[in-house]
């Protein structure tokens, strides 16, 4: 295989997007490890009294990201993350607006291998979420393990991640004063295992947990489709049934998350590597769809709803498909 390295001549505007993206695939990948690193080196180094402080806080603040997180501002500011957006670069797009008098629930497609796309719009104002929607405050559920973890769970925090237990998007949704939204990436962990370019499967079919949810809340329900975000990464070939698909789902049943096998290209070549394909990513949310609060649905309500919510959901990539770059022929397949 003939390597193509990159030129040595790139803009610094360039080299900053990549930066920027070789941090996020740092902090996503390894420093949750490196926080525990540091942690147990307090102790064992001789700042246990450190080490004991902060076990004092997390004790204190254990419930923090279940009751709406303590996101930054400041942080979701940094000017890195407009090179991180820019090196796609990721696009927000919005159909029709959103009153901010009502609680949202975000169902958001696909799940892509690293849910860039989620990130780019959700955690940072690189993409002008409050310019396309006023008065409204995201927040991305992601899996509670991530804030178990020392110093880790402080950092995420700041970017308005939350843990997507019921209780946590429940605290989001039932928010009297409105204007909350919580995103939840429908297809979870599992769905990553399909993620690769031209991939159009979702995991939906099952997935009713939301719908449940929104309806006891009282919040619409809004379908989102980002466009491009299976193109980032290639991955191992995973068949279903296969000793690698295998270990992957056992090691999901057992954790909690999984672990795709990525790659697509390097810092200095195109061949291999961790970091993704510049490929854009244009994110489109949809219109709402209303829902009447019902502190107790029947499953005939919930699964019409869901119904619902999946006929959105299609309709929204079938009138948006041909603009980004899939064919007519190609469609979703629900699984």
């Amino acid at each position: 295989m003939k390597i193509e390295f990159a030129p040595i001549n790139i803009p610094f505007k360039r080299r900053m997007q990549t930066f920027a993206v070789m941090k996020w695939i740092f902090t996503f990948l390894f420093l949750g490890q490196c926080c525990l690193a540091v942690f147990v080196f307090l102790i064992v180094a001789g700042y246990w009294y450190i080490a004991a402080i902060y076990t004092v806080w997390l004790y204190l603040d254990w419930e923090t990201p279940n009751q709406g997180g303590r996101r930054s501002e400041w942080v979701r500011n940094w000017t890195i993350w407009n090179y991180f957006c820019d090196y796609f670069p990721i696009h927000l797009k919005k159909t029709t607006a959103l009153d901010p008098k009502f609680n949202y629930l975000f169902g958001f497609h696909p799940h892509g291998v690293l849910v860039a796309g989620a990130f780019g719009n959700f955690c940072t104002e690189s993409t002008n979420f409050r310019k396309l929607f006023p008065d409204l405050t995201p927040y991305l559920c992601v899996l509670p393990y991530w804030f178990k973890v020392p110093f880790f769970r402080d950092y995420v925090m700041c970017g308005g991640l939350v843990s997507s237990v019921k209780s946590s998007v429940s605290h989001i949704l039932s928010r009297e004063e409105g204007g909350n939204v919580a995103v939840i990436v429908i297809g979870g962990a599992e769905e990553s295992l399909d993620a690769r370019p031209g991939a159009l499967t979702l995991r939906a079919l099952n997935r009713k947990g939301f719908i449940k949810l929104a309806t006891k809340c009282g919040a619409h329900l809004v379908p989102v489709f980002s466009f491009g975000e299976n193109e980032l990464f290639n991955q191992v070939n995973n068949p279903i049934g296969s000793t690698l698909r295998t270990i992957q789902e056992r090691f999901q049943k057992i954790m909690g998350f999984t672990l795709p096998l990525f790659h697509a290209r390097g810092v200095f070549q195109y061949n291999f590597g961790l970091l993704p394909f510049r490929k854009p990513i244009y994110t489109i949310v949809g219109k709402p769809i209303v829902v009447e609060q019902n502190h107790a649905p029947s499953n005939q309500e919930i699964e019409a709803l869901h119904n619902t919510y999946i006929e959105a959901l299609n309709e929204l990539f079938e009138e948006n498909k041909a603009q980004y770059g899939i064919p007519e022929t190609d469609h979703l397949s629900f699984s």
